[in-house]
């Protein structure tokens, strides 16, 4: 299908010198691996979603351009490059992600807490939002990275639960707003943030029912982007929603009792977190 106009990118400039200090680092991101629109507005800023775990998915997601394979063996030195590339960009809000790990006991969790310590000793004042993957819904590993002191957690459901045999094979809807709600228990006052794409073939009411399902979890925080193809092997997109839809979602969003909503064709979930977190 043909672009349409509120979907196209300019080129922003800038965003190379981002792109070579990732490179020195030896870091993935999921603005990269992902075929992210926004990219090069990000890094021109400069700001990134680090991928932590390599850069080798468990998982093979219909929508996802992140490579899926067995992974190789943890890095026992990632967590301390990522602190450093943080530090050298002058962030003052870090996005960690990973890819999922369903070859790891606790899923990759330990990870992420190393990582979030190693950011806290090099960036005392910078904030912390992690986009974790479900850890098969082991609450032992959403502990671990509980404990570890994030300023936001962050579980994306992606689509509605109808279009999950299609869309994430390997997921559940039900777990995931398990892993969500299980995080707002956990940790009362820390914000818990969701996200999902449209244009997959949903219904208008099967994304209104996800949002309603979200807040009965405890979620506090909601994206809504429209789904691109990253590559011809992904699922293909099944229509562009209008920026008008995206806004209706916004407004029920807000009538729902979420304290921030971001919907707009090009929202992603780690876009503007800063903004959003404030």
């Amino acid at each position: 299908m043909k672009l349409p106009p509120w979907l196209k990118t300019k080129n922003t400039t800038g965003k190379h010198h981002t792109k070579q200090l990732l490179r020195k680092h030896g870091l993935s991101t999921v603005c990269e691996e992902a075929r992210c629109p926004n990219w090069g507005h990000c890094f021109s800023k400069p700001t990134a979603t680090f991928m932590i775990l390599g850069d080798r998915c468990t998982r093979n997601c219909a929508f996802c351009s992140v490579t899926s394979s067995r992974p190789l063996p943890v890095d026992p030195t990632e967590p301390t490059r990522v602190a450093e590339a943080a530090k050298e960009m002058g962030l003052k809000y870090v996005v960690i992600t990973s890819v999922t790990r369903d070859d790891l006991p606790d899923g990759g969790a330990e990870q992420f807490a190393l990582t979030i310590k190693s950011v806290r000793e090099l960036l005392p004042q910078a904030r912390i939002e992690v986009l974790t993957p479900d850890f098969r819904g082991d609450l032992s590993a959403l502990k671990r990275v509980l404990d570890a002191g994030p300023d936001v957690f962050n579980h994306n459901v992606e689509t509605v639960p109808g279009l999950y045999p299609v869309v994430r094979p390997q997921a559940d809807y039900n777990r995931s707003l398990f892993v969500l709600k299980k995080a707002k228990e956990l940790s009362p006052r820390l914000p818990t943030k969701s996200g999902l794409m449209v244009g997959f073939g949903e219904k208008f009411d099967e994304v209104i029912e996800v949002m309603k399902d979200l807040r009965d979890a405890g979620c506090e925080i909601l994206t809504i982007g429209q789904y691109l193809q990253p590559r011809k092997e992904n699922l293909p997109v099944s229509e562009y929603i209008h920026p008008d839809v995206f806004e209706r979602y916004r407004e029920i969003g807000y009538q729902l009792g979420f304290s921030y909503v971001a919907s707009a064709p090009l929202v992603r979930s780690s876009m503007n977190a800063e903004e959003m977190f404030r």
